[in-house]
């Protein structure tokens, strides 16, 4: 972000140093929350809007990618508008466009709104982070670092928990409509005990054609992924047209951002072969994780008779102990080579995951929340370490570029993961169906018995088209989970492509 200015105002301290560290922490949490909070919320969306769940995962794309491409920016506006007024501007906004979504009457309003929060709360994570170490004393800063990875860990795990409770106690539009006393509340209070932290504005070009090259092909190739099953993939000129945009605009950005001079997207980050092998391992590992993470509720709610509340507290197991071993991690990574670290975190998230493609329609809740409880433990040895052995592979002066590209590609992963998880679920669970119905009851002695119990055969035959939908699905998720821990597997391999650091990197720059 943009430097302060040379006379910069001492840091806070007593109780004002602690109210503007909670606004700054709860500005945080309320991003990161809504990462997750659509999770469970997905099938009473759909069913809200008359949509199909697949079509719900809209909701949770359209948001990560909105987010992840405002991040690149982030600096740039800081250095155009000024760290704080940024920060309060892009909470004001996210409150307001929180309430909008709320408000969305179709799929398509509510797409767009969560694109505009989306784009208003990208630059909220990296300026909380900046202005927590500006207003924390420097012999301090490791608490500031640990109040907002805190938040970060913690968001998580409230997501689907509180998704799941408003939505059965009261109705899905209530996920957004809860953002907006907080945003206002941090807004206010931001401006009026930061504002003396508010750092000189520059007028600095900003790459144009970079940022409209990053939207083309991104844009592209999520609705790509978002709208292909429904329109049958290449059969479809659209598909066929975004696909050839996507295509053309990612090599159109490469090369452009290659040889700008001051470009929105820093690439030659990748020149360092810790680096990208560290951004490799975090983008298929996110994407693992992530695409496994919105694939559980929607499975619970949809075929395992789960509410939305009892799929979040579910869903919510795995951050438990991942809070609990964070600081562990922390000064592990510190102390042993962050590769072991990484590749150990990252295969005991594949073998979780892996363990869980076993699962069968007649688990209770304590089966499936247990697996996703233990695979907490691997959370922060992937995710700590492997952010400090990123940042060590860059020179200084690098790794707010570094950071930025390393978040950006975290976000985009888990957005094109959701978005081929749950086409790749629904076509899964139609081959299996297939498959199944030549194996079901040949010879008709399930329907007879059926039949003989007093059944018509018109329910009866329900019932057993009842009981091949719910194995096609059962099946179906097990395939999913089974490539998504064979993905953690590779990710955790793909560490070692990086070289043993020679140094500590200051990972306070990386959001």
């Amino acid at each position: 972000m943009s430097s302060a200015s040379s006379s910069a105002p001492a840091p806070l301290t007593g109780n004002m140093l602690w109210a503007a560290a909670l606004v700054l922490a709860a500005a945080n949490f309320m991003v990161v929350l809504d990462t997750t909070i659509a999770n469970v919320s997905v099938p009473n969306i759909a069913g809200g809007l008359a949509v199909s769940s697949s079509q719900g995962t809209y909701v949770i794309t359209s948001y990560a990618v909105a987010e992840a491409i405002t991040v690149p920016l982030t600096g740039w506006l800081a250095a155009r508008l000024g760290t704080v007024r940024l920060f309060v501007g892009s909470m004001l906004l996210f409150g307001l466009f929180s309430v909008l979504c709320g408000l969305a009457g179709s799929l398509e309003t509510l797409v767009l709104f969560r694109v505009l929060q989306g784009l208003a709360g990208g630059p909220l994570m990296p300026m909380s982070q900046t202005l927590l170490l500006r207003i924390f004393p420097k012999e301090k800063a490791g608490a500031a670092i640990g109040l907002w990875s805190m938040t970060t860990l913690i968001a998580p795990i409230m997501g689907p928990i509180l998704g799941g409770t408003l939505c059965d106690q009261a109705s899905w539009p209530w996920i957004f409509f809860i953002n907006t006393p907080i945003a206002l509340g941090c807004g206010y209070l931001g401006w009026k005990l930061l504002k003396r932290y508010e750092s000189k504005t520059e007028k600095l070009r900003i790459d144009t054609v970079g940022l409209a090259l990053l939207m083309v092909w991104v844009a592209s190739l999520q609705l790509m992924l978002d709208k292909g099953k429904e329109l049958d993939w290449f059969a479809s000129p659209l598909i066929v047209a975004l696909a050839i945009a996507a295509l053309i605009g990612f090599a159109a950005f490469m090369i452009w951002e290659l040889t700008e001079a001051n470009p929105i997207v820093n690439l030659r980050v990748f020149r360092h072969r810790g680096y990208w092998a560290s951004v490799l391992t975090i983008s298929l590992a996110f994407g693992s994780f992530f695409g496994a993470t919105v694939l559980t509720p929607q499975w619970l709610q949809g075929y395992m008779g789960y509410t939305a509340t009892q799929a979040g507290y579910a869903t919510a197991m795995s951050g438990i102990l991942a809070v609990m071993v964070a600081p562990l991690a922390a000064q592990l990574s510190t102390r042993v080579d962050p590769r072991r670290l990484v590749f150990c975190g990252v295969m005991w998230l594949g073998c979780v995951t892996l363990y869980r493609s076993f699962s069968s329609t007649d688990m209770g809740f304590w089966q499936v929340a247990l697996p996703l409880l233990f695979q907490g433990l691997g959370m922060p040895f992937f995710f700590v370490p492997l952010t400090g052995l990123a940042m060590a592979s860059v020179e200084p002066e690098e790794m707010a570029s570094a950071a930025g590209l390393m978040s950006f590609m975290r976000t985009l992963s888990g957005a094109f993961a959701t978005s081929l998880v749950t086409t790749s679920w629904d076509d899964k669970a139609s081959y299996n169906h297939a498959e199944l119905v030549g194996m079901l009851d040949s010879g008709g002695g399930a329907l007879r018995a059926l039949t003989n119990s007093g059944l018509s055969s018109a329910t009866a035959y329900g019932v057993m088209e009842q009981t091949l939908q719910g194995q096609s699905i059962m099946l179906a998720t097990n395939q999913i989970f089974w490539l998504s821990g064979l993905s953690f597997v590779i990710a955790a391999c793909a560490i070692w492509l990086a070289p043993k650091p020679g140094r500590v990197a200051d990972t306070s720059q990386a959001h």
